[in-house]
């Protein structure tokens, strides 16, 4: 009976738990350094999502980005509150200045959990320059602000 409940334990494993907290630290570091340069780029950025159309669009308000801090590539991971399977990370490409566009590849329903790099690829993540978070519902609308999680 034990063994049987230790299979149903390892094959019905929750995504939610972590297993290794050294690394999940130090990764939280870093995502905290990033914040605190995007909040000194007084870098917020509203994000739309367009279903019907499987499009995203991103639109920077009031930055001050030069350089290595405007790419004309953006990555935006969107992190399922539960499953990490149905993450998504979308590439957005810059159409006009502090504008952004992407093609979504799996419409989202609910609840998903927003990060915005300056990088065009996730394993590149720690690499950007700043990156900013945020949370959208979209059983209750379809725009979010991304802003940087200090002040």
């Amino acid at each position: 009976m034990c063994g049987f409940t230790v299979s149903i334990a390892f094959k019905n494993a929750d995504d939610v738990v972590i297993d290794n907290y050294y690394k999940e630290g130090r990764m939280i570091n870093q995502a905290l350094e990033q914040d605190q340069r995007a909040s000194e780029l007084g870098l917020i950025a509203l994000i739309k999502f367009d279903l019907n159309n499987n499009k995203v669009s991103l639109r920077f308000d009031h930055p001050r980005m030069d350089g290595k801090s405007n790419p004309d590539i953006l990555l935006l991971n969107m992190g399922h509150p539960v499953k990490a399977a149905q993450d998504q990370f979308i590439q957005l490409q810059k159409t006009k200045p502090n504008q952004y566009e992407g093609v979504i590849s799996v419409r989202p329903e609910h609840n998903w959990y927003l990060t915005l790099y300056a990088v065009d690829d996730i394993n590149k993540r720690k690499e950007s320059e700043w990156s900013l978070s945020g949370q959208i519902h979209f059983s209750a609308r379809h725009d979010a602000w991304l802003k940087p999680r200090v002040q």
